[in-house]
């Protein structure tokens, strides 16, 4: 409980005083607090309240001390002075008020999501730096330089104004898709209900707020598409299930209904210029439509990946394509293309591709070497016990 509400507070804190720094460490101290008072006294009726009502005379405290230290008080305290909620047609939730606050065009676009998501968003440096496919130390490096650019630059934590939306929205959608992605990605249920439905939340709000943007009925989309497969994912005993394996049954077809009519309106309404998360649902689409993995599209997958390398020619959408043409040419087509993606060797998926089209071309011995090494990249529990089994079982067809 604690955890959930300490984003929240975080969210209404930085609100109040503009300044994260101030606000993290006043908010921990509530927490501390917290964790101290509460099996003593119980937990309040009204957590979130009790924490903001702490964290703020934490945060007074704080000013108040450095303000003993430089006689400069006055300036701090007007901070706390009762601020106007925006007008109503600028963002409400302050969750996502404060996602497009971290967003701000000063900052390069991986240096916002990273922000966004670390300080607001509840995830671990690690979580992010999974995420963002960098080491754990580089995304530390990233998080001080980016405090550091707004303390120097001066830039203003406070709600964007209308006008100003537009300029933070790819931002705001990025973090909330690695959002997403981390609850996907977790292996746990409940940290993936969390976050992804925050996620999911999040992105109806986001097209409330602008429901003319394609970008935002491809993010849902998106969301939607992919988190109808949650109960199928991981098995009884928490491990991944494959695509091809997942009961189709299962799925959520509600979601996958509304999924793939937000689908349709967004490629209407940005015709030939789809975007990023347009083209990912709608390959999302094609994944959730085929009755049986074998009745999937391949040929349809393809080309919308070829599409999606041109607005975003990155490592991880090459490897994704070269899954789709493993299934559509074959292995070694895939393994060709896999080879030279060198930007992945550090990262467990990489390794992991390359095990299983070694093992479907017979080379047991190089798909076993190649699990070994997807484990020498720190997977998460639940994708590192399905290596682990798969590893195993290429071993008993190399010892056979």
């Amino acid at each position: 409980m604690v955890r959930t509400e300490q984003r929240r507070v975080l969210a209404t804190l930085v609100r109040t005083t503009g300044d994260l720094g101030l606000a993290e460490d006043a908010v921990q101290d509530a927490v501390l607090s917290a964790l101290q008072r509460w099996p003593v006294d119980g937990v309040p009726d009204e957590p979130r309240a009790w924490l903001t009502t702490v964290a703020r005379r934490k945060a007074i405290d704080r000013i108040r001390r450095e303000a003993r230290r430089t006689g400069k008080e006055g300036d701090r305290m007007e901070l706390f002075d009762p601020q106007p909620d925006p007008p109503a047609s600028v963002v409400r939730d302050d969750q996502l008020r404060l996602v497009f606050t971290c967003c701000h065009p000063a900052l390069a676009l991986d240096t916002q999501v990273t922000l966004a998501l670390t300080t607001l968003c509840g995830l671990t440096a690690a979580d992010a730096a999974r995420l963002l496919l960098v080491t754990e130390s580089a995304m530390a490096r990233r998080l001080t330089r980016a405090k550091q650019k707004i303390a120097v630059a001066g830039i203003p934590y406070r709600i964007p104004d209308v006008a100003e939306l537009p300029d933070r929205l790819d931002g705001v959608a990025t973090t909330v898709h690695l959002l997403f992605t981390s609850g996907v990605a977790s292996g746990d249920a409940q940290r993936e209900e969390r976050l992804c439905d925050e996620a999911v939340r999040l992105a109806r709000l986001l097209l409330e707020l602008m429901p003319d943007e394609s970008r935002l009925q491809g993010l849902l989309a998106l969301l939607l598409l992919t988190g109808a497969r949650r109960a199928t994912r991981l098995d009884v005993t928490g491990d991944q299930v494959p695509l091809a394996d997942q009961d189709r049954s299962a799925w959520d077809h509600r979601a996958i209904a509304e999924g793939v009519g937000l689908v349709e309106q967004a490629l209407r309404r940005s015709r030939h210029r789809a975007g990023r998360f347009e083209l990912q649902a709608a390959i999302a689409a094609c994944h959730a439509s085929a009755p049986r993995f074998e009745d999937t599209d391949w040929t349809d997958v393809v080309a919308l990946y070829d599409a999606l390398l041109v607005l975003e020619p990155t490592d991880v959408v090459r490897l994704n394509r070269a899954v789709a043409i493993g299934e559509r040419d074959g292995p070694q087509a895939a393994l060709t293309e896999i080879d030279e993606l060198a930007g992945l060797h550090g990262f467990h998926l990489w390794h992991s591709c390359r095990a299983e089209l070694l093992d479907r071309l017979g080379r047991t011995e190089e798909s076993r070497a190649a699990f070994e090494a997807a484990l020498a990249c720190s997977p998460p529990p639940a994708a590192e016990r399905r290596i682990r089994r798969r590893r195993d079982e290429v071993g008993r067809t190399v010892e056979g």
